[in-house]
């Protein structure tokens, strides 16, 4: 197995980070310091990180998390505000999230000790739908809005991809995107005249949000992350 994704299986990181880590000299085998993600290790190759020496692959989970407003999205908060993390109580395995929601946005999160299929999951190449409702300004929303976010519009950081949408309600969106731009679907209904007031992720790929109430979690069943697996296959 790839070092990088060994640390991913690990728990240590994602496996972007675990090559990052690599790079960055603190990793090594039998107390050798190696720098290349892709060397070839196994549970005899001694691999530590920081000193710290690694088991091999634990045991892989993934929650489902329906994140409240005004928790971040990381491991920890400078500022001490909660995070994600601090909703699955009780579980000593290292998570990490598959993507962030910003703090002021709402809805379904993904965590897990899987860096392999979080790397999948996030990355764009594998184009992973994602689908939003967002409560705007200035309704009604009217179908020239529609058909701009239907076609891609132009942000800052260069023209979004096509995206689902749909009315609801006169001030409702439901917006389905494959990319991952930061405030992404905010800078998107801001381009189109209708600013967001709220926004909560309902959907992941085949996963849908349901009726997790906020702050809530759970462990997903294999068949459903089997289905999120099977997501990815297409774009291998």
């Amino acid at each position: 197995m790839r070092l990088a994704k060994y640390l991913a299986h690990a728990g240590a990181a994602s496996r972007r980070a675990a090559e990052d880590l690599v790079r960055a000299g603190r990793v090594t085998l039998d107390g050798e310091v190696v720098r290349d993600p892709a060397r070839d290790v196994d549970e005899g190759s001694g691999v530590a990180l920081d000193g710290v020496a690694l088991a091999g692959p634990e045991a892989r989970v993934v929650y489902a998390v329906n994140k409240p407003e005004g928790v971040v999205s990381t491991a920890s908060d400078p500022g001490g505000r909660p995070t994600v993390l601090g909703l699955v109580a009780g579980e000593s395995r290292r998570l990490y999230p598959v993507g962030r929601l910003d703090a002021d946005t709402t809805g379904l999160l993904l965590l897990t000790n899987d860096g392999e299929l979080a790397h999948r999951l996030t990355h764009p190449s594998f184009e992973v739908p994602r689908t939003y409702r967002a409560r705007v300004a200035r309704p009604p929303v009217g179908e020239a809005a529609l058909r701009a976010l239907r076609r891609g519009v132009e942000l800052e950081d260069g023209p979004t991809a096509p995206a689902e949408a749909r009315r609801l309600a006169p001030d409702v969106l439901e917006l389905t995107i494959h990319e991952g731009r930061k405030r992404q679907v905010r800078r998107m209904c801001d381009a189109v005249g209708h600013p967001v007031r709220s926004l909560a992720r309902v959907r992941f790929g085949p996963l849908e949000l349901g009726d997790l109430a906020p702050g809530a979690h759970r462990r997903l069943t294999g068949a459903e992350v089997e289905r999120l697996r099977r997501a990815t296959a297409s774009r291998a």
